[in-house]
C-alpha cells in the first residue's frame, strides 16, 4: 500500500529492461479471446488488467508499440519480447503475468468469445505434472541457469554476470 493506503503493483517484462509501478485499484482482470490478442501474446487468449483509473509509472524503460489496428497499440518489450500493453481509446490494460504477484490478479471476465479455440475449456482436465517430476527433463533442469529478471524491482540494470555486459 502507498502512503495514502492505495494499493500498489510492481511488474515487469522478462528480461529486466522495463518494469512499472501501479498505484491505484486496478480495473477488472481478464482474458480475451479475440484472434488479434492471441497473435499479439503468442497463447490462446491474453490475460489482462485495466490500469485506466490507476497511477501508471515505467521505473525502467518504456515499451516499444506496435499499431495493431486503427485503434488499438500494443506494448512489449523490445529486447525481451515480452508483451506488455494493450492501450485503446477508452485506456489502457497491462498483462496479467507481467507483474510480480499475477496470482493476485485472478480473471473475472472473457472477451472475445467469437475466437475461443475449442480446446480451452478441457485444458485443466489434462494431465499434468511439475517440472520436477519429468525424469527425460531432470538433466536439462540441473544444468539450466535462469537469466530471467526476479519478481522484483533491482537496483542495477542490467546486472553483471554471465550474460556479459550487455545483460542479454
Amino acid at each position: 500500500m502507498s502512503l495514502d493506503n492505495r494499493p500498489v503493483y510492481t511488474g515487469g517484462c522478462q528480461c529486466g529492461a522495463i518494469r512499472f509501478r501501479v498505484e491505484g485499484a486496478l480495473g477488472d482482470a481478464s482474458i480475451c479471446h479475440c484472434r488479434m490478442c492471441q497473435k499479439a501474446f503468442g497463447n490462446f487468449f491474453a490475460p489482462l488488467t485495466s490500469v485506466r483509473d490507476a497511477k501508471l509509472e515505467w521505473t525502467r524503460g518504456v515499451p516499444k508499440r506496435f499499431q495493431s489496428s486503427n485503434h488499438v497499440k500494443r506494448g512489449f518489450c523490445a529486447d525481451c519480447g515480452t508483451p506488455l500493453t494493450y492501450e485503446a481509446p477508452d485506456g489502457m490494460a497491462l498483462a496479467i503475468a507481467t507483474f510480480d504477484h499475477p496470482e493476485e490478479l485472478a480473471p473475472t471476465i472473457q472477451w472475445g468469445l467469437e475466437g475461443k479455440l475449442p480446446y480451452t475449456d478441457d485444458l485443466s482436465a489434462l494431465p499434468g505434472y511439475t517440472s520436477e517430476d519429468d525424469p527425460e527433463s531432470a538433466e536439462f533442469l540441473k544444468t539450466m541457469i535462469s537469466y530471467q529478471h526476479p519478481d522484483h524491482d533491482t537496483d542495477q540494470w542490467p546486472p553483471s554476470g554471465p550474460r556479459g555486459e550487455t545483460g542479454k
